[in-house]
C-alpha cells in the first residue's frame, strides 16, 4: 500500500475509532497479558485524547491520536529509513503530537485528518503503508485470520463479528474467544477501552 491507498483506505474518524476500540478489545480477550498484545486502545490517555496503537514486538507500530482537533497517525517501520520532511505540512493543531515524547522512536509515515474534514493527508514511505491494512480492511474475517496466525490458535468469526459491532460483551461471548477469561476480569481493559457496556 502506498501513501495515497492508505489515505484514500482509512475510514472517517469515528469509524476509525471504533475499529481501534474494536481492534483493542479482541485481542484483551485473546491475550490478558497486555505485554503480549497488537493492539492497544487507551481512552484515558490525557484529558479531551484517546490513542489507538498497534505494536508487533519487532520495532513497527503506530499510534493514532483522536482528539478535539480530529485525528493523527504516526506509523514506523523500524526497517524503513526516515522520510525527510515527514512532518512539514502537518497543521498546527497536530504539532503537539510529532513532538510527544511518547512518539519519540521515531517515524516514517503520518497521517491527519481534522474533525469535520473529508480527507486523510499524509506524508512518508509508501513501503511502510502495510502497517494499516488491517485497520484498513476494518472487517472480523480479515482480525479472525490475523488473530489465528498470531496467536496460533482457532478463533470464533461469529464472536469476533460481535465484539466488531461492539455489542455489549457477555461471560458467553468471550469464552468463545477465550475460556480462560470472564467479562469481570476483562474490566480494567473494558475501562480503558472504553468498550461500550450497554
Amino acid at each position: 500500500m502506498n501513501i495515497l491507498e492508505v489515505a484514500l483506505g482509512l475510514p472517517e474518524i469515528e469509524e476509525l475509532r471504533r475499529r481501534s476500540r474494536a481492534l483493542a478489545m479482541c485481542d484483551a480477550i485473546l491475550s490478558p497479558e497486555w505485554e503480549s498484545r497488537y493492539y492497544s486502545y487507551d481512552s484515558r490517555w490525557r484529558p479531551g485524547e484517546h490513542m489507538a496503537s498497534m505494536r508487533n514486538g519487532s520495532g513497527d507500530e503506530y499510534s493514532i491520536v483522536f482528539s478535539p482537533a480530529g485525528a493523527y497517525i504516526r506509523g514506523l517501520d523500524h526497517e524503513r529509513g526516515a522520510d525527510p520532511g515527514l512532518f512539514d505540512d502537518v497543521p498546527a493543531e497536530f504539532a503537539e503530537h510529532v513532538r510527544e515524547p511518547a512518539f519519540s522512536w521515531g517515524a516514517n509515515i503520518c497521517f491527519w485528518r481534522r474533525s469535520g474534514g473529508d480527507v486523510w493527508h499524509g506524508r512518508g514511505r509508501d513501503d511502510v503503508g502495510w502497517l494499516f491494512e488491517l485497520l484498513i480492511d476494518g472487517t472480523p474475517a480479515a482480525y479472525q485470520e490475523f488473530a489465528e496466525d498470531y496467536y496460533e490458535e482457532d478463533v470464533d468469526l461469529e464472536a469476533v463479528a460481535e465484539v466488531f459491532a461492539l455489542r455489549p460483551l457477555t461471560d458467553p461471548l468471550v469464552k468463545r474467544l477465550n475460556p480462560d477469561v470472564t467479562v469481570a476480569y476483562l474490566a480494567d481493559d473494558i475501562a480503558e477501552i472504553g468498550y461500550p457496556l450497554r
